[in-house]
């Protein structure tokens, strides 16, 4: 196979050290971490395992930076400065996207769109550097009052393994943006690209220390920085028990946070519906990245007079969807390490233990070639009760769970029947159902007649366990400044 041909080819010259105040460093206990291609589960590369020492470092550069050099950049000035960075991650993208494949798992197709939606994110944020104007206050003609928008600090970046490099963007442009100083920490499994980030910018022209990155555990690393007295605001994506310890960490220094935490979204499809269009918003709401996605529309309720010819068009199109190596471009690549497949594999096993109906897949998977890498069988888990496990928590694999309804107003109450509400979608031709279930469904993204609609300008975020604070769009810069008001007498 082609595949591990190209993959020797890209680990030559991965990073081996994180980045702290401009400098490639490792860690002080000297020990490192590997990171493993998941589709053979071979080793590719080795960066360092942090600890609190190297946070210590990294903090006190960042907060370091934000008084000196950083400050006297002006806001047009940063705005050019994320400018050229978008225009340096295109400029290599080709070895971005090869990297975070190899590193995660994902289709090439996939990654190469991530590389993209990274750049775009640099470049939005930078036409916004400039523009975060405060505002007057009417007190009367012998007063004066009007508010500044200011960067809050130091802030802390924690990575997800799903989207490394477009989830660094999504938070860091728009803080740097702001003016703050940005720690990050990747995950332990996908650390590659968020460390050739930090050198992208400082070839753009940031300034040294003000983006600064290590890498590790995170527990050894991550735990230290949300909890460090100097980081002023959190930015967290991950599961919801370790979003709780992060906002009560955080807490303890009353720093700010955005959680953004997974979901159990569902995709709604009444009777009315597109059938075509129905299916293939499904599929790619449930297989994107081997499902994988905090986003990912993982529970299909569909009304139930569709409910046979759905199944009839989604099963032989899951079942036909081949397994193999992101850089061959498969249709669906691996889960992204052997804990992941394992989790995926006992929550399935767990629901065929109660007699759930498996209408296909249901099982691990292995792949001539790559019978060390960590696949799954896309799976449609058919007509669950409500209440059933997998139903209501979240699998982050490629199993969609059916569900199915008799009205659009039972689906609206099913939609909002778990813990999660992070995205909803809808099909159907009545643009009133549509809206009255945007109105009603308890989530933070409604997408109607599509899926995964948007792009960086769209606030994204949750509601209930799905976490609280917005990223994306205008609405992520009110976790990067704060408001100060003046007032004179004249």
């Amino acid at each position: 196979m082609m595949s591990h041909i190209r993959a020797q080819e890209i680990q030559v010259g991965l990073p081996e050290t994180m980045v702290i105040g401009g400098e490639h460093v490792a860690a002080q206990s000297g020990r490192k971490i590997d990171t493993v291609d998941p589709a053979t589960g071979e080793v590719i590369a080795q960066f360092p395992a942090a600890g609190a020492d190297d946070v210590d470092r990294a903090v006190a550069d960042s907060k370091t930076a934000l008084k000196a050099d950083w400050r006297s950049v002006t806001p047009m000035q940063r705005g050019r400065i994320l400018s050229r960075t978008a225009a340096l991650i295109r400029k290599d993208a080709t070895r971005l996207a090869q990297i975070e494949t190899l590193e995660s798992g994902k289709p090439i197709r996939e990654a190469n769109g991530d590389i993209e939606t990274a750049a775009s994110y640099f470049e939005y944020y930078a036409g916004i550097a400039d523009k975060l104007q405060g505002d007057t206050i009417p007190l009367g003609k012998d007063f004066m009052s009007f508010t500044l928008h200011e960067p809050v600090g130091v802030t802390a970046h924690i990575i997800p393994w799903n989207f490394p490099l477009v989830t660094t963007a999504r938070g860091v442009a728009p803080a740097l943006a702001a003016g703050n100083t940005a720690v990050v920490k990747p995950a332990e499994q996908t650390s590659l690209t968020s460390i050739i980030l930090a050198d992208i910018l400082i070839e753009a022209g940031l300034p040294a220390g003000v983006c600064n990155v290590i890498t590790g555990y995170g527990d050894e690393a991550g735990g230290p920085l949300t909890a460090h007295p100097d980081v002023a605001h959190v930015t967290f994506t991950g599961s919801v028990p370790t979003g709780k310890t992060v906002m009560k960490t955080a807490a303890d220094h009353v720093a700010s946070v955005t959680l953004e935490l997974g979901g159990k979204s569902p995709v709604v499809v009444l009777a009315d519906a597109d059938l075509d269009e129905a299916v293939e918003g499904t599929l790619k709401a449930i297989y994107l990245n081997a499902g994988q996605v905090c986003s990912a529309g993982s529970r299909l309720v569909v009304e139930r007079p569709l409910h046979a010819a759905m199944m009839e068009r989604l099963v032989p199109r899951a079942a036909a969807l081949e397994l193999g190596h992101g850089l061959d471009d498969a249709p669906l690549g691996p889960l992204i390490s052997d804990d992941q497949l394992n989790r995926v594999a006992g929550f399935v096993d767990a629901a065929k233990s109660r007699s759930v109906k498996v209408a296909t897949g249901g099982n691990t998977v292995q792949v001539n070639g790559m019978e060390g890498g960590y696949f799954y069988a896309p799976t449609i888990l058919d007509d669950l009760p409500a209440d059933e496990a997998v139903v209501q928590e979240e699998i982050f694999g490629p199993v969609l769970c059916v569900q199915v309804v008799d009205s659009a107003e039972q689906a609206i109450d099913v939609a909002n029947g778990t813990e999660f509400g992070l995205v909803a979608g809808i099909y159907t031709k009545d643009i009133t159902r549509a809206l009255r279930f945007a109105r009603d469904v308890d989530a933070g993204q409604v997408f109607i007649n599509q899926y995964f609609a948007g792009g960086v300008a769209t606030p994204f975020g949750g509601t209930k366990n799905s976490g609280f604070g917005r990223e994306k769009g205008l609405a992520a810069m009110a976790s990067y400044y704060q408001v100060k008001c003046i007032t004179a007498r004249i």
